[in-house]
């Protein structure tokens, strides 16, 4: 059973003639463990898709099931608690907590959560990012590469459902962005874990098992990176 399923997923701003389809009936499952990208030129839908997948926004038609739970049935504070406990998210701005350091902005979403921090699981996210010597330090010592290695292992630290990742290598420079890009295909193999990826950079996204491309609200095409399942259809696959 697919860990992400969408059905038939639409948003629209504005009514009458000023209405706006930012997305026009989206569909599409993942599996468990699936490394997924998604691509679009600005505009494209794909931000407000990646909104939608996370609880941030609400559709306007459509469903979204993430680990059999059908997310929009949620009331407000039912939906905060999945979005904690069952989304990593990653940042093109990392959004860390200058005055903490390393160490607690990785597990302040599992203390905000009032859970217990499974300490092996944390530390052995932090050793395969390579961030072991780095704990003590605040994020304003470390480069843009080391934050976005802590966004990631924040992401990871609750042993989420499904990490998505919002142009994570968008502030990164070349040489940068691939070794985070590595690193997010890695943890997607060691730890089983199902991204799904927003990006607009075409070389970026061939990192992904799976690369989903958007246009104008609607999938365009899917194509694995064997080759296998390529097409034009919006249908589940």
């Amino acid at each position: 059973m697919p860990i992400l399923q969408v059905e038939e997923l639409k948003k629209i701003y504005g009514q009458g003639t000023n209405a706006v389809k930012a997305l026009n009936g989206i569909s599409l499952s993942v599996d468990k463990g699936e490394f997924v990208a998604i691509v679009g030129t600005s505009g494209s839908g794909k931000s407000t898709l990646l909104h939608l997948l996370g609880g941030l926004d609400r559709p306007t038609e459509g469903k979204v099931h993430v680990d059999g739970n059908d997310i929009y049935a949620m009331n407000d504070e039912k939906m905060t608690i999945f979005r904690r406990r069952s989304v990593g998210f990653v940042f093109q701005s990392y959004n860390l907590i200058p005055i903490l350091n390393v160490y607690e902005n990785i597990v302040l979403p599992i203390e905000l959560d009032g859970a217990r921090v499974d300490r092996e699981h944390v530390d052995q996210v932090i050793g395969a990012l390579g961030l072991s010597d780095k704990v003590h330090h605040l994020p304003a010592n470390l480069s843009g590469g080391q934050q976005q290695r802590v966004a990631i292992a924040r992401a990871l630290a609750t042993k989420p459902s499904i990490v998505l990742a919002d142009e994570p290598t968008g502030n990164l420079d070349s040489k940068t962005s691939q070794e985070v890009m590595v690193l997010l295909k890695q943890m997607s193999e060691r730890f089983r874990q199902t991204i799904v990826m927003i990006t607009h950079n075409e070389e970026i996204a061939l990192t992904a098992d799976r690369i989903v491309r958007i246009e104008d609200g609607r999938i365009a095409s899917h194509s694995s990176r064997a080759g296998r399942g390529a097409g034009t259809s919006n249908e589940h696959e």
